[in-house]
Parts: structure tokens; C-alpha cells; sequence
């Protein structure tokens, strides 16, 4: 792999402007590694990124983390000014990871690495694989909920049915009642977060919604694999569930995601 960094002067430290150039050089490289068209069989980018502690705030930056749609277009400008074919509705996730996973091209002179997914990689487990949520903490109207994969989204929030912004309703799958009984729901939000399964990568998402970014509530994943927490900032940046991770909602309701 070229080293970016060997046109750079020698004492050169990592900014973000270096470190976001440097991952869309990756990027590029792998994309021009395609050949006779495969680009346009894309269907996912997974970029990994395993930072130090005290380098997480210039990787966020690099990244554009609370507004991942920045990146991607990013990419899409270098892919076109390269003439690389992606295709229209290709997606991107940004992992950040304490150890990079063995089965990517890795860059460790920034601690990232790039793995491709092409669209034509569905199997048949998406049609039968299943997760159970079960409420751990809080009271939502049942104690245990189903999804599968290639379901409906699923919407999480307080109250069964409620308005939507541009004067719909929206139908919370797993529901929090309204009832002065449970106090505590009170402060999660009526449109807080929702479940869906991605195609391509092959698993279930979590996303926060409107209610469940800050200023208002907050939306975390405390991690079954080290119990880090990660927190959902934006409604774009989903989070890929994993067996025995707890969704956090305003640290009033927490539901356990098991994969059966």
C-alpha cells in the first residue's frame, strides 16, 4: 500500500485534515483494486478505526461522527474524480473499535482499516435470523419483543401511537406506557429510537431518532464484548447490535438484544 505519509515532512504531526486525507486514500486504492466494473456491485464500505484514547476527539473530526453524510459525500467526490463506479444506493459505516478486525486491509499507520461488502452478498439468513429484546429495566407494555430480519423497522418510544412531526402517527412497536403508575418513562421520549435490518451488512441496526439525541434524551449501547457505552449522537449513525448488547434509553428504560 502507498504510505501517505512519505509525502509529508518527516516531523509532521496527525491533524484531522492529514488523517481524513489519508483514509480517503485507502479508501481510493482499494475502490481502483476493482476491475471490470465490480465497483458497481458495491454494496457497503466498513471503515474501522482504532484510535488511542487521546486521539478520539481529531478521529470524530476527521470523520465527520455527527455528521456521517459528510464523509460519504466525500468519498463519492474522490470515487468520481477517479472515475471509480459506485453504485447509487451504497452504504457506509464507521466502526470504532479498540483492536482492528483481523479480516480487513488495514492502514496502521492511522490505526484504520477498510473492508467491502458487495450488494449480491445477501443470504439466506437474513430471511429467517431473529433477535429478541428483552426490557431489563423500566416498564414497556411486554416484557419481551420478537424482530426478524427482513421486517419492519421497529419503533421504540413512549406511548403506543403517537404524532409525528408532520402531523402522521407513529406506532412504537416496543412501547413505554403513558401512565402515571410508571414515573420514569416519562423521560423516555415518544419518538426515541427504532431497529431495523441491514441487508448488507447482514444484521440488526439500532438508530436513534428525533427524541433520542441530545439536547433532549440520550440513546447508548452499553457493549456485551467490554461494556464500553456508545453513545448515539445523531439520527444518521447507526449502530450494529450484537448478541447480549443493552440499548440504554434516558436511563429510564434498558432492553437486552439477544440474536436466537
Amino acid at each position: 500500500m502507498f504510505d501517505f505519509f512519505k509525502s509529508k515532512p518527516a516531523d509532521a504531526q496527525l491533524d484531522a485534515k492529514t488523517l481524513r486525507e489519508a483514509v480517503l486514500l485507502l479508501i481510493k486504492e482499494e475502490l481502483q483494486k476493482l476491475e471490470g466494473g465490480e465497483g458497481r456491485s458495491l454494496g457497503i464500505l466498513q471503515l474501522f478505526v482504532a484510535p488511542a484514547a487521546e486521539q478520539r476527539f481529531m478521529y470524530d473530526a476527521a470523520l465527520y461522527t455527527t455528521q456521517p453524510e459528510k464523509l460519504k459525500e466525500e468519498i463519492q467526490r474522490t470515487a468520481d474524480n477517479y472515475a471509480l463506479d459506485l453504485p447509487a444506493g451504497w452504504k457506509l459505516t464507521v466502526e470504532f473499535t479498540d483492536v482492528l478486525p483481523t479480516d480487513i486491509v488495514k492502514n496502521e499507520q492511522i490505526s484504520a482499516g477498510l473492508k467491502m461488502g458487495m450488494a449480491a452478498a445477501v443470504v439466506s439468513a437474513q430471511t429467517t435470523r431473529e433477535a429478541i429484546l428483552r426490557v431489563i429495566k423500566g416498564k414497556a407494555e411486554q416484557e419481551t419483543y420478537t424482530i426478524g430480519a427482513g421486517s419492519s423497522r421497529m419503533n421504540i418510544g413512549r406511548g403506543s401511537q403517537v404524532p409525528a412531526n408532520d402531523g402522521s402517527w407513529r406506532v412504537n412497536q416496543i412501547a413505554f406506557p403513558e401512565d402515571a403508575a410508571f414515573p420514569a418513562n416519562q423521560y423516555i421520549s415518544r419518538q426515541h429510537a427504532h431497529i431495523e435490518w441491514d441487508s448488507l451488512a447482514l444484521c440488526f441496526v439500532v438508530y436513534a431518532d428525533e427524541g433520542g439525541v441530545p439536547p433532549r434524551n440520550k440513546t447508548k449501547i452499553r457493549s456485551a464484548a467490554d461494556e464500553t457505552v456508545h453513545k448515539l449522537n445523531s439520527t444518521l449513525a447507526g449502530y450494529r447490535l450484537k448478541s447480549g448488547d443493552q440499548l440504554i434509553l434516558a436511563d429510564a428504560g434498558v432492553l437486552e438484544f439477544t440474536l436466537i
